[in-house]
């Protein structure tokens, strides 16, 4: 295997991470799929929703990133963050470049994810993905997670409301 450090993020690299989460998600992205339905939304694309959801987890809990990196460049992350009320802690985004997928990297960031929350006393680990994503679903059930529950979304176009004529 590749040698690949794991260090905290920062800031400055915020940018790198929404452009490796645009490109690894393609394909098994929920707003990905809405688009194919309705188009872009609100003068948005799909990946620029998807960039948005990085700059949530950065904002939400910062130190739950990490960030991997092969000399120096980075190759990927893990976004995690925590309810210590709950007991739970969650794993929105995991993502790398192509020519460091499928390389066992993604493994140890979860194993490092994971280490993470026992190091926060916490009870569960939580990550979703999509049906269609096939490397996730095998990587997650070979880590111990087990599938609790299928989710469907469902979207609805909103026309314009009614107006109300009595005003």
């Amino acid at each position: 295997m590749i040698p690949m450090k794991i260090r905290p993020y920062q800031p400055e690299d915020l940018d790198i991470l929404k452009e490796i989460t645009v490109e690894a998600f393609q394909g098994v992205s929920i707003d990905e799929g809405i688009e194919r339905e309705y188009g872009v939304i609100n003068g948005h694309d799909w990946k620029w929703r998807k960039a948005g959801h990085v700059a949530t987890d950065a904002r939400r809990e910062p130190e739950g990133i990490f960030v991997a990196e092969v000399e120096g460049r980075i190759a990927g992350y893990i976004s995690t963050w925590h309810d210590p009320d709950a007991g739970i802690g969650y794993i929105p985004n995991l993502a790398f470049v192509p020519e460091y997928r499928g390389q066992g990297m993604g493994r140890k960031l979860l194993e490092y994810a994971l280490d993470h929350f026992r190091r926060l006393n916490l009870s569960l680990a939580k990550i979703e993905t999509l049906e269609q994503n096939a490397v996730g679903n095998h990587l997650y059930t070979s880590l111990g997670f087990k599938e609790i529950v299928k989710q469907v979304h469902f979207v609805a176009p909103l026309s314009p409301a009614p107006v109300d004529e009595r005003q």
